[in-house]
C-alpha cells in the first residue's frame, strides 16, 4: 500500500514502536525540537530538551520522510537581531541534517526562513521549505506566491503542499485546486489536513496563533485562558451544533479525498501519545467506531462532556456539508443533525443539555 499519512512525532520509546509498526502507510513524520532556547513557539507537549537524545530517537523511526517543525506564526526579534540566537538555531540544524533525520523544515515565518538562508546559504540547499498549515494555502495565487517566495532564498522547493482545510469543505473549489497544482507542479504531492477541528474560517485563528507564539516567546502563556473566555472555546460551548460545520475529514470519508489528494496530515501533538495512537489507527483503519470528538485535535476537549456517534453520520456526511454557506439562522440542518446524534455526557443543566433536548 503507498503510504499516505503524515503524523506528528513524540520522543517516547512505545510511540516509536507503534510508528515503525504502521511504518508502511506513514509517509512522513514532523517533530519540534525542544532546548533552552526555544525553536518552536507552538503548543508543545512536555518533552525531553536534549538534542542529541531526540536525534537518536527520530534516527529509530523506519520512515523516510522526517520534517523540523519551525512552524510559528513569528519569533521574537531577538532570534533574527542576535547573532547567538540564530547561530543557535543554525548548529541545531545542521546537527540534525549531518545525522540525515531531516528532509526540510515546515515554517509560517517568512522572516526566519530568510534569515536562515541568508545566515547559513549552503545549510539551506540542503532543506525543503514547506509553507505551514497557518500560512493558509487556499487559492492558486497564494500557492504561486508562496512557492516564488520560496524560490528567493536558498531553500530547496518543497516535495508536498498542505492546502488549507477549509478546501475539504469546498469539493469542487479543491478539485480545481488539485488538477491546478498537478500540472502546474507534478513533483509535489497534495497534502490534506484532517482532524484539527477547529470552526470553519475561525476568525480567531490568526490572533490565537500570535498569542501562542508570543506566550511562548516571553514564557508566559495565556493563550489557553484567552480562547477559552473570549475564543472560539466559548462559541462551541454555547452552540455546540458549529462542530458540525468544522471541515474536518473522518477516517470513513478517507477513500474519496484519496482520490484527489495524496497524504492525510493528522494533528494532535499537545494530546499526546495514546490520542495519536487512537487516530493514526482510526485514519489507517478508516473507521471508527466511537466518539468523534475523539478523533478531533481542537476539539477534544469537548468529548468531556459530550458524546457524538461517529457510526451515525452518514456515509456522505462530507458531500452534504459542501454546500454549507455558514448560515445556520436560515438553515437549522447541522442543529438537527446534532440533535440526532449528540448526547451529554456531564450532569447538570448546560447549554449542551439545552440543545440536544
Amino acid at each position: 500500500m503507498t503510504p499516505f499519512l503524515d503524523i506528528p512525532f513524540l520522543p517516547e520509546d512505545s510511540y516509536i514502536e507503534f510508528i515503525n509498526s504502521k511504518s508502511d502507510q506513514i509517509d512522513s513524520i514532523h517533530f519540534s525540537l525542544m532546548g533552552a532556547q526555544r525553536l518552536n513557539n507552538r503548543v508543545d507537549p512536555q518533552s525531553i530538551d536534549n538534542l542529541d537524545a531526540i536525534i537518536r530517537m527520530v534516527e529509530q523511526v523506519k520512515v523516510k520522510n522526517k520534517y523540523l517543525l519551525l512552524n510559528s506564526l513569528f519569533y521574537g526579534p531577538d532570534l533574527l537581531t542576535k547573532n547567538d540566537h540564530i547561530a543557535h538555531l543554525i548548529a541545531c540544524l545542521d546537527q540534525c541534517v549531518t545525522a540525515g533525520i531531516v528532509k526540510g523544515i515546515i515554517y509560517c515565518d517568512q522572516f526566519l526562513l530568510q534569515s536562515l538562508s541568508l545566515e547559513a546559504p549552503e545549510l539551506a540547499k540542503s532543506l525543503e521549505a514547506i509553507p505551514g498549515t497557518s500560512t493558509i494555502l487556499d487559492s492558486q495565487a497564494k500557492i504561486s506566491s508562496h512557492l516564488a517566495y520560496i524560490g528567493e532564498t536558498n531553500f530547496r522547493l518543497p516535495s508536498k503542499l498542505t492546502l488549507d482545510r477549509s478546501l475539504n469543505r469546498n469539493l469542487e473549489k479543491l478539485t480545481d485546486t488539485v488538477n491546478w497544482c498537478r500540472q502546474g507542479y507534478p513533483e509535489i504531492k497534495i497534502e490534506l489536513l484532517a482532524n484539527e477541528g477547529c470552526l470553519p474560517f475561525c476568525p480567531y485563528r490568526r490572533s490565537h496563533d500570535a498569542y501562542i507564539a508570543l506566550g511562548k516567546h516571553e514564557g508566559d502563556d495565556n493563550s489557553f485562558h484567552i480562547n477559552n473566555k473570549f475564543g472560539c472555546r466559548q462559541l462551541l460551548d454555547k452552540q455546540p451544533y458549529r462542530l458540525l460545520q468544522s471541515p474536518f475529514i473522518r477516517p470513513e470519508d478517507m477513500d474519496s479525498y484519496l482520490s484527489q489528494a495524496d497524504l492525510i496530515l493528522l494533528s494532535g501533538r499537545a494530546q499526546g501519545v495514546d490520542f495519536l495512537k487512537k487516530i493514526i489507527s482510526a485514519y489507517i483503519a478508516k473507521n471508527y467506531e466511537g466518539n468523534l470528538l475523539e478523533l478531533l485535535d481542537s476539539m477534544n476537549w469537548l468529548g468531556n462532556h459530550l458524546y457524538i456517534e461517529n457510526s451515525a453520520l452518514s456515509f456522505d456526511f462530507a458531500n452534504m456539508l459542501s454546500v454549507c454557506n455558514n448560515r445556520c439562522d436560515a438553515c437549522g440542518f447541522c442543529i438537527e443533525l446534532f440533535k440526532a446524534i449528540a448526547r451529554p455526557l456531564n450532569q447538570g443543566k448546560t447549554e449542551t443539555e439545552a440543545i440536544t433536548a
